[in-house]
């Protein structure tokens, strides 16, 4: 691996170690079984809206298109990004892309970070090159329309460095299919023309800018959130963290702290085995690195990398109704042990239809400008049992910080 010069890089008027400085896990994905069953999970139950449809169909190799069933993917968001979550098809997934047959164990679609500028992206491309990463490919796709690269991590999972995401505005429109024309496969020159002038462009040529992907929900909004009302109980305001299982630890870790900058905010005992908790911004953490040797003690079964992830909702009250909510629809919390996942206040653990654990939680542990965590002694203490939840609980110094939901609630 090249040798950096710890502050060989100024990014907007700051040295710091690499060209870039990632600000949030932007979004993520998996590939599922069945992307009916899992968007009846993930969309209709837990309210995750469809921003675009993807066929891979035309991408799977002739002689496999028999076998692989069907080939529609999702993209979906909770806010205004175009995407904060995809739902793929998996064997579409392996058929078409090579590099699944070298890692079979990948269920994850991709871990994908968020930085301020496209400079940041273009010059991580060299840095990431630098160091002898293996980058997938880079440029720009649609739908999504975010600039990009793609650097690999020790044992196969694909991580997304992005910059500049669509947005879904007040119709709920996403960008026509007539924009997606130019496609680019490295980063451009820079400076590089702006979205508006982009938007303006379109509506010279006479594109209808809400000739695009808008949801057609027809739930009807029965549940009063915050004094909105929704379809459901409560409402998604955050993804991640995500927890992967990996064979070399030392070697994940060092990637995601040296080559990708997330920083170690504590190990920690898990069952007798020694995990990692890393940050991007002021969240305790958002990715978690376990050791595979977890399996066992916790009962996991299946090969896939993916231990799990988190969704963040709006409230104590929301995360409550969630789980009644949830239940009611025949998810019932799954049992996993706390130390799973430090920093993180009352949550449960749900099984998807394809078995992966998803962490209902609502708050957080923030990190101030020390860079330390809260000690372990003086952390909230919630009965395990969701049912024993009291329906009141008293705040923390924290417990509204960190990353706010922009725009209204649906």
């Amino acid at each position: 691996m090249a040798s950096q010069n710890p502050t060989s890089h100024v990014v907007e008027g700051l040295r710091l170690p690499r060209p870039f400085q990632v600000r949030r896990l932007g979004h993520f994905g998996i590939n599922v079984a069945s992307v009916a069953q899992s968007m009846d999970f993930y969309g209709r139950l837990l309210g995750f809206e469809i921003s675009d449809e993807l066929d891979f169909g035309p991408r799977v190799p002739e002689a496999l298109k028999a076998q692989v069933g069907p080939s529609l993917g999702y993209f979906m968001r909770h806010g205004t990004d175009h995407h904060s979550f995809v739902l793929f098809p998996q064997a579409a997934m392996h058929a078409s892309n090579p590099h699944y047959l070298a890692h079979p164990h990948l269920n994850l679609n991709q871990l994908t970070w968020q930085v301020s500028s496209l400079r940041e992206v273009a010059h991580g491309l060299a840095w990431f090159e630098s160091l002898d990463s293996r980058v997938l490919r880079s440029g720009r796709d649609t739908p999504g329309s975010n600039w990009h690269i793609y650097p690999v991590d020790p044992e196969g999972h694909i991580n997304e460095l992005y910059y500049g995401i669509e947005q879904i505005g007040w119709s709920g429109h996403s960008k026509p299919m007539a924009m997606h024309g130019i496609r680019y496969t490295q980063p451009p020159e820079l400076p590089h023309r702006s979205e508006f002038a982009e938007v303006n462009q379109a509506m010279a040529q006479g594109v209808a800018l809400t000739s695009g992907y808008r949801r057609d929900d027809r739930l009807a909004e029965t549940f009063d959130v915050g004094g909105i009302c929704l379809p459901r109980p409560f409402k998604i305001t955050k993804v991640g963290p995500v927890r992967l299982l990996v064979r070399d630890v030392q070697a994940v870790l060092q990637f995601y702290t040296h080559a990708l900058g997330l920083n170690l905010t504590e190990q920690a005992d898990v069952l007798g085995h020694t995990c990692y908790f890393l940050r991007t911004n002021t969240e305790h953490h958002a990715l978690a690195i376990y050791p595979e040797a977890l399996r066992g003690p916790l009962g996991i079964t299946h090969s896939r990398s993916l231990l799990g992830f988190g969704v963040h909702l709006g409230s104590y009250a929301q995360l409550r109704a969630a789980v009644s909510f949830m239940g009611q629809a025949g998810y019932q919390p799954v049992d996993m042990p706390a130390s799973l996942s430090p920093g993180v206040g009352h949550h449960v653990w749900l099984q998807d239809p394809d078995g992966n654990a998803v962490q209902l939680y609502w708050e957080m542990e923030q990190i101030g400008w020390n860079g330390l965590p809260r000690p372990a002694a003086e952390r909230r203490v919630w009965p395990h049992n969701p049912s024993d939840w009291p329906e009141h609980i008293d705040a923390q110094p924290d417990s509204f910080m960190g990353e706010v939901f922009l725009g209204p609630l649906n």
